[in-house]
């Protein structure tokens, strides 16, 4: 560019800046007031990714996360038996009879693995797991939906929330062959079994 229109461009720009009022110049040069949304979602949102709840917290929260849970969420676990459930999962977990997520669980479906499948009813978007439930019932085995899948993941055993889990009381042979046998829990699967059986 030459210098006369370098000069040119300056001497417009200055006109602009001329043409502003004094009040007006003020406010431009003021910064922006920060807005802080401290909701009670937004908060309650940061609370469940900073803990692991379990147990009575769990129970507590039950309610305020039932707005949050899909449309297509039947049978859903009632308080009592989100409780019984998280804590039946917990016991598998110790016991190495867990499949976590949605990749393993679909595949032990297909395998044709016997168990129970539990979903996170409050899974975005809902596409991720809405086919798990008709494999489900195609390979008759029984599913139940719990609100959150926070507490999922801890009962789990993992620390990420998890979509689905699924219980298989045999064990499931490893790469040696071996499997693992371990009682604590089965009296507590039966009785979901049973409970899930009663809400369909």
């Amino acid at each position: 560019m030459t210098d006369e229109v370098k000069h040119h461009k300056k001497d417009k720009s200055q006109k602009k800046r001329k043409s502003l009022t004094a009040e007006e110049v003020k406010v431009a040069s003021e910064p922006e007031p920060i807005v802080v949304d401290s909701s009670p979602a937004k908060e309650e949102k940061k609370k469940r990714k900073t803990s692991n709840v379990t147990g009575a917290e769990a129970e507590d929260n039950y309610d305020a996360r039932l707005p949050a849970v899909l449309s297509f969420a039947k049978p859903l676990a009632s308080k009592k038996l989100n409780k019984k459930t998280l804590k039946t999962i917990k016991k598998a977990a110790k016991a190495k009879h867990v499949k976590r997520g949605v990749k393993e669980v679909i595949k032990s479906l297909r395998k044709g693995d016997k168990g129970l499948v539990v979903i996170a009813g409050d899974i975005s978007p809902m596409d991720v797991i809405s086919h798990i439930p008709v494999l489900c019932e195609d390979n008759d085995i029984p599913y139940l939906f719990v609100p959150s899948k926070e507490d999922l993941g801890s009962a789990g055993a993992t620390k990420r929330p998890t979509s689905c889990v699924m219980i298989v009381p045999g064990g499931f042979k490893k790469k040696s062959g071996i499997t693992t046998s371990s009682d604590d829990y089965k009296e507590g699967f039966d009785e979901l079994v049973g409970e899930i059986k009663k809400l369909e």
